[in-house]
């Protein structure tokens, strides 16, 4: 019985992509908590809750680290939710592209895609980049004693290439695999971050909760510049919002996979949610702790880059245990851009299969044996490894990945906003009711100030990124695009138009191991 009700809720997940004009060509093997672990798996509080701290702290110390994260982490729900409410009604691996261009027209999704694609690319260059110098500071020169000193960005692009490749590998051959390792990566998440809180907590001989919610002016030499000078409190806690908004990003993952998740328009909206959730949640513990545990703020704040490694190595517990903890991160971290290579590999294939991108042919092709898209995973790998050569910097990194990914969840939201009750009028089972608009307002505000925060020095050089992205778009667009790409079929007819190449992309499929 239970078979026969899995194989009910697929046919009708079939049926539902069918009626968005698009063929069940990707595997169906996620379920709820898959789902889930795939943003969970992105946001990853062991990656971007450890590499972006000190932006948190470096601006106003507790204050900034907690109460931001707060602030931010409440803004990304806000976020989730309206996302939550689209994606129940439309749940494309395009996910967000497809969902601006049924609520706000062909360009306006063709602008998010881009948007879109650079944010995700820019997740899981910044990760890999986090990858080598976690696995530099904890594992080599912590566990194996190996002096690194001498070591720079040559190294930096050997093993961030390798990484990224390893990645790509592991993609290739199939969502089983990659489901399972992204499975095992929600859970190890959440052991690897009640470990490490606790063991903050257990060397501290003093609490001073005052610490939490007390501003002290870390900015310019005193935070190690990992800010600029500043004297403005407000200035510096929009700043610190990066901290927050640059971890807990890439809930899209669980839309992007929506083709590959059983009952999606239930799961994802859960998925998303509840992936916000849990990070924002047990990442405040995790912060929480580290600004108790320093002995001295002022020198853990003049460390600049290295106050979590200070932080860890002075626990109080056995080495084994820490070398557990540098182990357990480091791994996080890689199965986060892991997990980013999948996200982004399915938002590159949807993009594809509506000629957005140059080479959708091949882009757009799902491979028989595997049922995976493997051009558009090596077309991920090739990316994100050539973002870390032209912007080697993690800091420029993470606040592009910020804000690229939340400009491309605002633009759809805007357009449903303006949409709701006229052209958009079918939803899903996940509905927001009156508090559907307010939020989508929020959203929208809050878009525009991540764009003044993340072109604000020291992440000035993103100031020439999108100018330079609009600039290209607009020349591509009116040049190109405008005539020559069709967008995501909208419209009864331009879905029955598409019937015949659906059953030929399927049966093509069919029976093939998966």
């Amino acid at each position: 019985m239970a078979d026969q009700t899995e194989q009910q809720i697929l046919a009708a997940d079939a049926a539902t992509l069918h009626k968005m004009g698009y063929a069940q060509e990707l595997s169906r093997r996620m379920h709820g908590f898959s789902n889930f672990a795939v943003s969970f798996s992105i946001i990853c509080i062991l990656a971007g809750g450890i590499t972006s701290f000190q932006v948190g702290f470096s601006t106003g110390g507790g204050l900034t680290a907690i109460v931001g994260w707060i602030v931010g982490c409440t803004f990304a729900l806000i976020v989730g939710l309206s996302m939550a409410q689209i994606a129940s009604a439309y749940p494309t691996a395009g996910g967000l592209y497809h969902w601006s261009s049924i609520l706000g027209g062909r360009a306006w999704g063709w602008i998010t895609a881009w948007f879109n694609l650079l944010g995700l690319i820019f997740v899981i260059s910044s990760v890999n980049v986090g990858v080598y110098n976690l696995g530099v500071g904890l594992i080599l020169n912590n566990i194996f004693g190996i002096n690194t000193s001498a070591w720079g960005f040559e190294q930096q692009t050997i093993a961030v290439i390798g990484i990224t490749v390893a990645q790509g590998l592991l993609n290739h051959f199939g969502i089983r695999t990659t489901t399972k390792l992204i499975d095992f990566s929600g859970v190890l998440i959440l052991v690897i971050a009640v470990l490490l809180t606790g063991v903050m907590l257990f060397g501290i001989q003093h609490f001073d909760f005052s610490r939490l919610v007390t501003f002290t002016n870390y900015s310019g030499d005193a935070g190690g510049g990992v800010v600029p000078h500043a004297s403005s409190p407000f200035y510096l806690f929009l700043l610190a919002l990066l901290y927050p908004l640059y971890t807990v990003t890439g809930f899209d993952g669980s839309a992007h996979t929506s083709e590959e998740t059983v009952d999606a328009r239930r799961n994802v909206p859960r998925g998303i949610l509840n992936a916000i959730i849990w990070s924002a949640v047990f990442g405040l513990a995790m912060a929480g702790a580290f600004v108790l545990a320093m002995p001295d703020q002022a020198k853990a704040a003049a460390a600049g880059g290295n106050v979590i490694f200070n932080l860890m190595a002075s626990l109080t517990v056995p080495d084994w245990i820490k070398d557990v903890l540098y182990v357990g991160i480091v791994l996080a971290n890689f199965l986060c851009a892991l997990a980013g290579v999948t996200s982004t590999s399915r938002m590159v294939y949807a993009f594809s299969r509506d000629g957005g991108l140059p080479g959708s042919k091949w882009l757009k092709q799902v491979n028989e044996t595997h049922r995976s898209p493997v051009y558009a995973i090596w077309f991920t790998v090739v990316l994100s490894i050539a973002s870390t050569l032209y912007s080697p910097a993690f800091a420029a990194l993470a606040a592009g990945c910020a804000m690229f990914l939340y400009i491309s969840y605002a633009m759809p939201i805007l357009a449903g906003l303006f949409a709701e009750g006229k052209t958009w009028t079918e939803f899903g089972p996940f509905r927001l009711g009156f508090l559907s608009k307010p939020l989508a307002l929020i959203t929208s505000i809050g878009g525009v100030i991540i764009i003044y925060i993340g072109t604000r020095p020291p992440n000035d050089v993103l100031d020439s990124y999108l100018i330079g992205l609009l600039g290209l778009m607009a020349i591509i667009w009116f040049g190109i695009a405008r005539t020559r790409f069709p967008g995501p079929p909208i419209g009864a007819a331009a879905v029955a138009a598409r019937a015949a190449e659906i059953a030929a992309e399927e049966a093509a499929l069919r029976g093939s191991p998966d």
